[in-house]
């Protein structure tokens, strides 16, 4: 399979490293890797073409979920994401932690509404799920890295897209 791997990874220091390592697992076990640094685009535009070029040729999505620069994945991942889901490609997702939303965030609650609430009053999902729901329910998630992610009983179920229309 054209494994497409969306997540921060790109912003790391040894990213292009970091690739490489990705592109020989994925060799390893019979895949392709496809990375948002493949290619020579240098502009946002060209990048978010390139990106979404490389997302129609594969056959489903890794995801790094891991918090980036907040509580939350990294914005781009999620867009990634959806782009995927739309087209009826499989996600899968891994993070270091699978912990729900509503304890990572130390939401208190529930109030007198019944409701959990983060530090600035506002209403936390309550539904046991490591991410905002639009994440968790389509997203198959792996607790721990690549590694684990790419771990044969979970790469199998991605053949079949269950949220495809």
């Amino acid at each position: 399979m054209k494994l497409y791997f969306a997540g921060p990874d790109v912003f790391r220091l040894d990213a292009f490293q970091w690739a490489e390592q990705v592109r020989a697992l994925c060799h390893g076990l019979g895949h392709i890797a496809l990375i948002p640094l493949d290619g020579e685009a240098a502009t946002a535009a060209a990048i978010f073409r390139n990106n979404l070029q490389l997302l129609n040729a594969a056959d489903a999505v890794v995801a790094n979920l891991n918090p980036f620069r907040g509580a939350e994945p990294d914005s781009g991942t999620c867009v990634e994401i959806g782009y995927a889901l739309a087209l009826g490609k499989p996600v899968l997702g891994y993070a270091a932690s699978l912990a729900p939303l509503r304890e990572r965030l130390q939401a208190t609650g529930p109030d007198a509404d019944g409701a959990y609430r983060d530090a600035a009053g506002r209403t936390v999902e309550n539904f046991a799920l490591p991410f905002n729901l639009m994440l968790s329910v389509p997203v198959h998630c792996i607790e721990g890295g690549v590694e684990d992610c790419l771990a044969g009983e979970y790469l199998a179920g991605l053949a079949v897209c269950p949220w495809a229309g």
